[in-house]
């Protein structure tokens, strides 16, 4: 799987974070949010905090430029979707939120993007709205100041080696240290039934 765009789907503080740490790791990135107001906040909190780490040396003044000449925001999921190779939501840690945003994933991306979920709830359960379980996994950034930060790649019950190998190489180029979980069988016992029926429903 060769990732060039990264679409993250939420630009809250998390949202922000990914989006900043794809750009600097050469990706070409997109911040998706609704709010007109909370995508103009984090794009100057992007360039207000990759400006700053100029001024500590930490990054060159041309890294800088190159990484916000390859950033863009967009309002609707939909529209990342037909450009992202993978796609990262952050939305609110609430099922029937995911379900309804993988839906959209599965219904208008690539066929071999990559959708990740933010989540610490059951990445098994929200891949089996899709149609495409095996791309689907879990990314959490997990900050452990002042030690470098790590990346937890869950693996669901069906994410493919090829899916968990491209996330890897996503974390080594982020500067993260990746490290694979698996999640356990028992994480998705209980799913809402309900809502990945609704869910499925609206995708068809």
């Amino acid at each position: 799987m060769d990732v060039k765009t990264i679409g993250v789907i939420g630009a809250g503080p998390a949202g922000r974070e990914i989006a900043r740490a794809a750009l600097l790791g050469g990706y070409r990135t997109i911040l998706e949010d609704v709010s007109p107001g909370t995508l103009e906040q984090a794009t100057a909190a992007i360039e207000q905090s990759l400006r700053d780490d100029v001024t500590r040396g930490r990054l060159k003044r041309d890294e800088v430029d190159g990484a916000l000449a390859r950033f863009s925001t967009a309002r609707r999921v939909d529209e990342v979707c037909r450009e992202a190779d993978l796609l990262f939501e952050t939305v609110p840690e609430e099922m029937e939120v995911k379900l309804e945003i993988f839906t959209i994933f599965d219904k208008f991306a690539k066929p071999d993007a990559i959708l990740a979920s933010s989540t610490w709830l059951s990445i098994t359960e929200i891949a089996a709205i899709t149609f495409r379980t095996e791309n689907c996994v879990g990314m959490r950034f997990v900050n452990r100041a002042p030690q470098k930060s790590l990346l937890e790649i869950v693996r669901g019950a069906d994410s493919s080696d090829a899916t968990i190998a491209a996330c890897v190489e996503i974390g080594r180029r982020m500067g993260l240290e990746a490290v694979v979980l698996r999640e356990p069988p028992e994480f998705a016992v209980g799913r809402d039934t309900d809502a990945v029926s609704r869910a499925k429903g609206h995708a068809e």
